[in-house]
C-alpha cells in the first residue's frame, strides 16, 4: 500500500510540472512611474526696507491746574488719525527680528477743548468768572526700534523710542473771550507699543498696532490784570499727558 501511494504521488507531481510548463508566462509588472519632486514652500523672510500707511484712532489725555485747585480737563479726547510709516527689518535664522521705524500721523480733528469752570482762588480780583483751555494737536511723529519674533509669515513685535507732537500753544478763554497768556510748551516724550503683522501676499503685509505716548509737562501763565479778573499772575501746569492710539496698517517690503 505504501509503495502504491508513493508511486501515485510521484506521478501526480510529474503531471503538475508538465501542466505548469504548458501555461503561458505571467505578464510582467507595469513599469513604476518616476518620482515627482515637489519642492517645499520657502519660509518667508522679513528682512528688507518697507513703506506703508495706517488709519486708526487716538485717545488724548491731560489736564491743567493751578495752586488754587482750578483744573481744566480734556472733554473731546478721541481723534481719528492717519499717516504713513517707513522702516527696515533684519530677521535672523532663528526667527528673531530687529528693526527701526519712523511713523508720521495727522490729527485732522485738532480741537481739544477743556471743560468750562468757574474760577476761584486768591489770584482773582473778582468772583464768578468762567474759563476754558484749548490745545490743538495737529500731527504726531515717532521714531522707534523694533524687536520681534516671526513664525514664517506671522510676526509679533514690540517697539519703543521717542515721540513728538505738533501742537499749538494752549489758548485761554476767559468769560468767553480769548486772553493773552505766556506759555512754556514741551511736546516731546517717549513711546512704547506692541503689534502683530501678517505677510498675506508676496511682499505685502497687514498689521494691527497699539501705542502709548507719554508726554512731558506743559505750563501757561495768566498775567496780572488779564481781563480785569486776575489781581496777580496765575500759573497752570499740565499733568498726566499721554496719547493712546490703535491703528491698522499695510506695508510693502522691498527685498534686501
Amino acid at each position: 500500500m505504501k509503495r502504491f501511494l508513493l508511486v501515485g504521488a510521484l506521478a501526480l507531481a510529474a503531471w503538475g510540472q508538465a501542466f505548469a510548463a504548458d501555461l503561458p508566462p505571467a505578464p510582467a509588472p507595469p513599469p513604476r512611474a518616476p518620482a515627482v519632486y515637489v519642492p517645499a514652500l520657502p519660509v518667508y523672510n522679513w528682512t528688507g526696507f518697507y513703506i506703508g500707511g495706517n488709519l486708526g484712532g487716538a485717545f488724548n489725555n491731560g489736564s491743567f491746574s493751578d495752586p488754587a485747585g482750578n483744573t481744566f480737563s480734556a472733554t473731546n479726547s478721541f481723534k481719528f488719525i492717519g499717516g504713513a510709516q517707513v522702516g527696515a527689518n533684519y530677521e535672523f535664522s532663528n526667527g528673531v527680528l530687529v528693526g527701526v521705524e519712523a511713523d508720521f500721523d495727522f490729527l485732522p480733528n485738532t480741537g481739544n477743548t477743556s471743560n468750562t469752570i468757574t474760577l476761584v482762588g486768591p489770584a482773582l480780583a473778582t468772583a464768578g468768572n468762567t474759563a476754558s483751555v484749548t490745545v490743538n494737536n495737529q500731527w504726531l511723529t515717532t521714531v522707534t526700534g523694533r524687536l520681534g519674533y516671526a513664525w514664517d509669515r506671522v510676526l509679533l513685535y514690540g517697539k519703543g523710542g521717542g515721540a513728538w507732537v505738533g501742537a499749538s500753544n494752549p489758548a485761554f478763554t476767559l468769560n468767553g473771550a480769548s486772553t493773552l497768556i505766556t506759555t512754556s510748551s514741551s511736546n516731546w516724550g517717549w513711546t512704547g507699543g506692541v503689534g502683530v503683522e501678517w505677510a498675506f501676499w508676496n511682499n505685502w503685509s497687514a498689521r494691527i498696532e497699539y501705542d502709548y505716548i507719554g508726554l512731558t509737562s506743559q505750563t501757561f501763565t495768566v498775567p496780572a490784570g488779564a481781563g480785569g479778573v486776575f489781581a496777580t499772575a496765575d500759573q497752570f501746569s499740565g499733568s498726566n499727558r499721554y496719547i493712546q492710539m490703535v491703528t491698522a496698517g499695510i506695508n510693502y517690503k522691498f527685498g534686501w
